[in-house]
């Protein structure tokens, strides 16, 4: 049976163990004033193929950052920066000559 927790006007808190079946309590236990349910978030897990699947490791996702650890994120960095400087020089023409 679920344990349902009711909050009065006043403030007191109590928890009563119900029936799903059963009516909700609409009276305070000590106060006699009126009560609502109180609701608690609750906590979802999404796992499986089609979510997010660096949130949760595997072999080849660990396999990588330990080669990318190992190599070194310096060297990765630098390796970018060159393809980067080829690029504009490619794409940049040569200044032309003055005729003589």
């Amino acid at each position: 049976m679920p344990i349902y927790e009711y909050r009065c006007e006043n403030g007191h808190l109590f928890e009563v163990m119900q029936k799903i079946t059963d009516d909700p309590v609409t009276h305070c236990e000590t106060c006699e004033a009126p009560v609502a349910r109180v609701f608690h978030p609750v906590a979802v897990h999404f796992k499986g193929s089609g979510f997010y699947n660096t949130d949760y490791g595997t072999s080849k996702r660990k396999r990588e950052l330990e080669k990318s650890a190992s190599s070194g994120a310096d060297k990765h960095d630098a390796k970018q920066a060159d393809k980067k400087s080829e690029k504009k020089s490619e794409a940049s023409p040569a200044p032309a000559k003055k005729p003589d």
